[in-house]
């Protein structure tokens, strides 16, 4: 077993608190870390603080050399840092190696970024009693940001906190997820190689009042949360006067229409069903069909979702693997078999054997139904038939999620309706809501968020605006 000491204040340290890492595909103990109490917690905060200056006059040059060490020095290790996500979080390779690059993408958007920080000049003139004046406005360092990420993407969900945060100029405090938090810890080494000041980041699993206290505490001034709707909003209400982004969960919608390439909108509806066994938040979990198509889209879908390949998530040709934990597996097979209770038919898949859970497809559901009302984060896809677009897109926003939603179609005029019309932060056309580039604007509404991530929209969020009004006499 390998071990992993946690990063606070710019040093690696150990506590008596050891935290185990479990793969979930093989059950084997493979790895250790530390959780951080009270103590760490509050040595990170402190050094971070007295960092605050520091980290504001850091030109732009230096902010751009360090995040593209930190991109660079990912790229050189690809293939391992891929297998840890493999082995901490059960993600198949193909999906693991996807992330690594994703992550390098992050960090390079944020170098250009860090070199563009928002100004501007305003005209004050506009009224009389502003003649003779200008103003500049200037977007400055927020403060300490406390980020918290999830198990399901452990490097690309927490480095879009960390590379933000070091573009901005603001220190941050990341906790990442318990279950996998070691992609994350051996960023830190790298980080630790920069010249960015030591406790400029922090990256430390925590017990849970000390992840409580992320919320709570004063001197911390941005709330990066991701994960569930139901922690995010009781945050959000904890959070005091500090700033608050959430990016939380969905059961994202799927539009196919008959003017759509069918073959395409299968293929693309088996990845965004499927991937990490639906772990994600973007997962295309209800799929509406044009009732002339719905025979044949059905058909060639459920083909290809029984031949998906289920494995060991090392090996390169595996499709799907096992959910993070035992606990979560049980949960969506229980959801399914109340949904066939209650009246839903299994087109595939269905069972599960210990964290294994097959791809499975339901026809025949209710929007009252678990699988369709809640976010099921599980390998599981409702396949319904529609009569015209109108219902479809109603049924899309028929849910108290709104992430993102996907609409296959080659009808401008049903593109422009669904834009105005679905209740979701983000559109995909013709291809699945699973679709995120990392510097576009992402996040949600109702219950699926609050802000927006994408590099330069975190930025933002990170600085606040400050005029200055002068005399040109």
């Amino acid at each position: 077993m390998q071990e992993y000491a946690i990063y606070a204040g710019g040093e690696f340290i150990t506590t008596d608190n050891q935290l185990k890492v479990i793969n979930p595909y093989s059950g084997e103990n493979f790895a250790y870390t530390y959780k951080a109490g009270k103590q760490e917690l509050d040595h990170a905060i402190e050094k971070a603080l007295t960092l605050q200056e520091d980290l504001r006059h850091m030109p732009a040059h230096q902010r751009y050399e360090i995040l593209r060490f930190i991109a660079d020095s990912l790229k050189e290790n690809l293939e391992f840092h891929a297998a840890l996500i493999s082995k901490e979080s059960g993600k198949p390779m193909r999906y693991a190696l996807g992330e690594i690059k994703r992550a390098i993408q992050t960090f390079t958007v944020a170098a250009e970024e860090s070199k563009r920080l928002p100004k501007e000049y305003i005209s004050i003139d506009w009224t009389p009693a502003g003649e003779n004046r200008e103003g500049v406005v200037k977007y400055f360092p927020l403060g300490l940001v406390a980020g918290i990420s999830p198990f399901n993407f452990p490097m690309n969900l927490a480095v879009h906190k960390i590379a933000p945060a070091i573009a901005a100029g603001c220190p941050i405090i990341l906790k990442p997820s318990s279950l996998t938090p070691l992609s994350t810890l051996e960023l830190a080494k790298i980080i630790d190689q920069t010249s960015l000041p030591k406790g400029a980041v922090s990256i430390i699993p925590m017990d849970r009042e000390s992840g409580n206290q992320l919320v709570t505490d004063e001197r911390i001034k941005l709330l990066s949360f991701t994960g569930s709707d139901t922690v995010g909003w009781k945050m959000k209400r904890d959070a005091g006067n500090k700033k608050v982004v959430l990016e939380l969960g969905g059961n994202a919608g799927v539009v196919v229409t008959e003017s759509s390439d069918i073959d395409h909108a299968v293929n693309r509806c088996l990845a965004g069903g499927f991937a990490y066994s639906g772990q994600v938040c973007i997962h295309a979990q209800r799929i509406y069909v044009e009732r002339s198509i719905f025979n044949e889209f059905s058909q060639k879908y459920i083909e290809k979702v029984r031949s998906l390949k289920i494995g060991d998530p090392l090996n390169p040709d595996t499709d799907i693997s096992s959910m993070i934990d035992e606990k979560n597996a049980q949960r969506v097979e229980d959801w399914i078999g109340e949904a066939k209770e209650a009246g839903a038919e299994i087109l595939a898949g269905g069972k599960r054997v210990g964290t294994d859970v097959e791809p499975t497809v339901l026809t025949n559901t209710k929007d009252t139904m678990k699988v369709c009302s809640l976010e099921v984060f599980g390998p599981v896809v409702a396949l319904e038939p529609f009569e015209n677009f109108e219902n479809a897109i109603a049924e899309v926003n028929n849910s108290d999620f709104g992430l993102q939603a996907g609409v296959f179609t080659n009808r401008i005029n049903q593109m422009n309706y669904a834009f105005d019309r679905l209740e979701v932060g983000g559109l995909i056309i013709n291809d699945v809501p699973t679709f995120r580039v990392d510097h576009m604007p992402y996040g949600g509404v109702k219950n699926s968020g609050f802000g927006r991530e994408g590099i330069k929209y975190s930025i933002l969020d990170m600085m606040e605006p400050k005029i200055m009004v002068k005399s040109i006499l």
